[in-house]
């Protein structure tokens, strides 16, 4: 994965039957988590256990392009929650829901 300076990896989430391993190779990045941050650099990494509602996100606080591997099983049963925004996903149908299960219109 490549992220540009400025950039958020993702909306901070947690998943429920995925582990989750990323590996910084260049740049920096700033690892956000519930109630912490941790500077990543190259030859670091974080690893994510499913079902632990820690949300978590990476964003380039560096000027220059971050360049990082990140490593997951696409778990078919896998839901990925969003921890701050009303939004989740399944690996199934691909469809975004509302935390409380119902489809988005």
């Amino acid at each position: 994965m490549t992220l540009p300076p400025g950039k958020w990896s993702s909306q901070r989430h947690w998943h429920s039957h995925e582990d989750e391993f990323v590996y910084v190779l260049k740049g920096e990045l700033t690892l956000i988590e519930e109630e912490s941050q941790t500077v990543l650099n190259p030859g670091d990494c974080a690893t994510f256990a499913n079902g632990i509602e820690n949300g978590h996100h990476l964003k380039n606080l560096g000027s220059e392009v971050a360049v990082y591997l990140e490593v997951g099983s696409r778990q078919p049963d896998d839901f990925t929650t969003c921890s701050d925004i009303d939004l989740m996903s399944n690996n199934v149908d691909r469809r975004f829901l509302h935390k409380d299960g119902t489809p988005y219109k």
